[in-house]
């Protein structure tokens, strides 16, 4: 079930009842595609997709972007000086995380949009009609288990019988199978808590949770805002990638396919510009988040994204998540991601330049 909970400039924010919902409403949307589309390294994807064209006029076309507090593209696009540059008309739609956007997308309600490594295999595992179009190599610190300031908790084996904050088919769901496995743990060992990420920094400052996986900037107001402690980051956990996925109706259309194009373009473009202006990126993104100052800096520092091509290590990468979540039981099918991946937008990130219009450092 989606909840509107509000809208103004131009944006609209949902939340979602949780990944059984994600699942059902992909289930019943799904459909089989009956054609293969190939980028530039090798990536493949079932589906419709229309090859973007660089000479299609995108002046009148609106696409709906998905936009969550943890990837901040409006604000990004802002913060490089580009988001003039979009060619085409956009309606951004806010999300607390990638669950309920991707879920939009298959639905046809929300046509691309960030999101992390584990929503798009929750998505695909029912069906959904999505495609990972684009996709990001993220660093280590830009995902953590974290625990409350004062907690006795020191390693990852002393989470044995606790309950930890992590929202269903997330990265931080994916990161918390991953630290556990690590710790000889399993989820059977630990009480996990679905919950969005306001609901868990409330449960965990009022210690109604003994630790929380999350990932920026909640990660850094954790810790450098609220005294919290990580305990275990990405480092050797977790997979090292997030991704712009696309509704397979919107790439189907030639001119949303087109603005698409665009679109990962010039995101890539503001991408590469934060990792050399952070100061900058922080202080745009501190204005989005609502988060103080030194929070924001210390994020940025953390989440610096790299656009990267999908080849076969990105393939490679979201299928030993898949298999992993598989394996766990928390998805029905051992779904073959390959299907809902395409190299076919790969040419933007070559086209990835450092020259933009933003200011300061």
């Amino acid at each position: 079930m989606i909840n509107f909970l509000r809208a103004g400039h131009g944006r609209a924010a949902f939340a979602v009842a949780g990944t059984a919902a994600v699942l059902a409403v992909a289930a019943c949307s799904s459909s089989s595609g009956s054609s293969a589309s190939s980028g530039s390294s090798g990536a493949s994807a079932s589906g419709s997709a229309s090859a973007p064209s660089s000479t299609t006029n995108v002046s009148d076309v609106t696409l709906t972007i998905g936009d969550q507090k943890g990837t901040g593209a409006e604000a990004l696009l802002q913060a490089a000086g580009l988001i003039s540059k979009l060619p085409f008309k956009v309606k951004w739609v806010d999300f607390t995380s990638g669950p309920p956007m991707v879920q939009a997308m298959g639905s046809g309600s929300v046509d691309i949009g960030g999101v992390g490594d584990a929503p798009p295999v929750f998505s695909a595992a029912g069906g959904s009609k999505i495609k990972i179009v684009g996709a990001r190599k993220t660093p280590a610190a830009a995902g953590a288990v974290v625990v409350p300031k004062g907690s006795s908790i020191t390693s990852i084996q002393q989470l044995k019988g606790k309950t930890i904050a992590a929202p269903e088919g997330t990265t931080a769901d994916y990161h918390l199978l991953t630290v556990l496995a690590a710790a000889g743990l399993t989820k059977k060992d630990v009480t996990v808590e679905n919950l969005q990420p306001a609901d868990a920094l409330a449960a965990f400052n009022s210690g109604k949770v003994d630790a929380w996986d999350t990932w920026s900037p909640y990660i850094e107001e954790a810790t450098v805002q609220d005294g919290g402690k990580v305990l275990a980051d990405g480092s050797q956990y977790g997979s090292p990638y997030s991704f712009q996925v696309a509704s397979d109706a919107a790439l189907s259309n030639q001119g949303k396919a087109a603005a698409i194009n665009d679109y990962e373009k010039i995101l890539n473009q503001a991408y590469v510009w934060s990792a050399s202006h952070t100061s900058t990126w922080a202080k745009i993104w501190g204005d989005a988040t609502g988060l103080p100052s030194a929070t924001m800096t210390k994020a940025a520092a953390d989440d610096v994204n790299t656009p990267v091509q999908i080849d076969a290590a990105v393939i490679n990468a979201e299928q030993k998540l898949t298999d992993a979540f598989y394996k766990a039981g928390e998805i029905p099918t051992d779904v073959k991601m390959t299907q809902y991946m395409t190299g076919e937008f790969n040419d933007t990130v070559t086209a990835t330049t450092t020259s933009t219009s933003g200011s300061g450092s």
